[in-house]
């Protein structure tokens, strides 16, 4: 496949471009779609083709497309292998829509799907297929183990996003639910209690165990554990292996069902084909949706075949038998297989972070560089606040100075974080686009400026992306200085 030159994704104006087309149709856009609109407001593009990373819109601008369909396009835009898979379903004349009937087209994708997964999984794996969504999915899941437990309750983490249904919503903290319990989830920038690093980690495992044990917590045994081994819309935080090790021991040992929500972490995102086996840890169910599709709309769940427990019509959806996706999907799977593209993102998304990291060195505006493979976040703080040790709400952290926590052997040190600074980070993402690169925030405060680039993407368009994304900061950290 022929890729574009490093910068043929620079935002520029065409003799082919319509900007008069451009702009009505922004405007019918407006007018006419809900409030709820999300991408639409903050990438104001309207996109006509597109080709690996690049995009080009209707009034002839070209960028380098680092938001991916949110992780859907592992391969890019319009792969051919993925083109010649929708094809070949087309001219053979096979039904685009069957239920949840047995085809030669959904028997190849779960083949493939399966030969993806870990083996010790895979051996004793269902699947079921749900509606088009990861949201679905997600929704599937948290019924399959409620019915399989007899249980109603869910442990969830903070910061979590496992999509918009009711269900989901609960889960993610964007609802208020009786039967959700919230867990800290480890990080070290803003480590819930305030240290950071195996440490806070391991606090965050002990608090854990501590719930679930202690007689008076108030929280019974949960109907399971949902959790993402990186948590994407939360501001890309990778789950520290260790801890994703206790929290499967922890589940383990008291019989609680552990969910992977691998929906946008799968497919070879972080480095390997699910994010789970960075830590070896095998869970009961996985949740897959986005680039198990090939880019067209395909989620499911694969899980242990004793949790399978559902009475026949448990569990359906209309569109769950999408010939299409299937086909895309299977073609997506085996090509980032045959050609080991979850090496390629650990290598490049390892080269990529190195190279970020400087920024945080030279713009005090940059608090933190994190991410894991191909899944990349930069979060954007205040450098004008002052330096506090934020309140963890921890007895061990309460009242502790630097030194203090610097001479206690559990605690160790740790630099307070800055606070977030969501207009700085909407600020570099418009300079971004600027500069004809394509990005999206994340994180509770919108202050992560997030990088999911294709697994396709080049060395150098690789450093391009860098090279914009840093310029774009720098002309940011310009402006808030003057």
């Amino acid at each position: 496949m022929t890729v574009p030159a490093p910068y043929e994704g620079e935002a520029r104006a065409s003799a082919a471009g319509d900007s008069g087309a451009h702009e009505g149709i922004l405007r019918r856009q407006s007018a006419r779609e809900s409030a709820a609109r999300t991408y639409a407001r903050s990438l104001p593009i309207v996109p006509v083709r597109a080709r690996g990373l690049t995009i080009e819109g209707a009034d002839g601008r070209r960028y380098l497309d680092c938001l991916s369909g949110a992780g859907t396009l592992a391969l890019g835009h319009n792969h051919p292998v993925v083109l010649e898979a929708i094809r070949k379903v087309l001219d053979s004349g096979a039904p685009l829509h069957v239920l949840d009937l047995a085809t030669p087209v959904k028997d190849a994708f779960t083949t493939e799907l399966f030969g993806t997964l870990p083996p010790a999984f895979a051996d004793r794996a269902r699947i079921q297929f749900c509606g088009p969504a990861g949201t679905d999915a997600v929704e599937a899941a948290l019924k399959l183990v409620r019915t399989a437990t007899g249980r109603s309750g869910l442990l969830a983490f903070t910061g979590a996003y496992h999509g918009m249904t009711a269900g989901a919503l609960e889960a993610s903290g964007g609802a208020q639910d009786v039967r959700v319990t919230r867990l800290p989830y480890p990080q070290d920038y803003r480590c819930p209690f305030g240290i950071g690093g195996p440490r806070g980690a391991e606090l965050a495992a002990r608090w854990t165990a501590s719930l679930l044990d202690d007689t008076k917590s108030g929280v019974p045994r949960p109907a399971g554990m949902i959790l993402e081994p990186v948590q994407g819309e939360g501001g890309v935080l990778p789950a520290p292996d260790a801890w994703l090790r206790r929290m499967r021991s922890i589940t383990e040992e008291r019989s609680i069902p552990l969910i992977a929500d691998e929906v946008q972490t799968g497919v070879g995102r972080t480095g390997t084909f699910w994010a789970v086996e960075h830590s070896g840890v095998v869970p009961d169910v996985m949740v897959l949706s986005k680039a198990i599709g090939g880019s067209l709309p395909l989620a499911v769940i694969v899980y242990r075949d004793d949790l399978d427990v559902w009475r026949p019509g448990a569990h359906a959806g209309t569109f769950r038998g999408n010939q299409l996706a299937m086909a895309a999907g299977a073609a997506t799977l085996a090509y980032v297989r045959e050609h080991g593209l979850a090496a390629r993102a650990a290598e490049l998304g390892a080269r990529m972070l190195g190279q970020l990291h400087s920024l945080a060195k030279e713009f005090p505006c940059v608090g933190e560089v994190r991410g894991r493979g191909l899944m990349i976040g930069v979060e954007l703080v205040d450098p004008g606040a002052t330096e506090t040790i934020p309140p963890s709400g921890s007895a061990a952290t309460a009242g502790a100075t630097p030194t203090d926590r610097a001479d206690d052997p559990l605690l160790g040190a740790s630099a307070a974080p800055l606070p977030a600074a969501p207009h700085l980070a909407a600020a570099v993402r418009d300079a971004c686009l600027d500069r004809g690169l394509i990005v999206e925030l994340g994180g509770r405060h919108s202050s992560v400026v997030r990088l999911l680039p294709p697994l396709t993407i080049t060395d150098e368009q690789a450093a391009a992306v860098v090279d914009r994304l840093a310029d774009a900061i720098a002309a940011v950290a310009r402006t808030a200085q003057a």
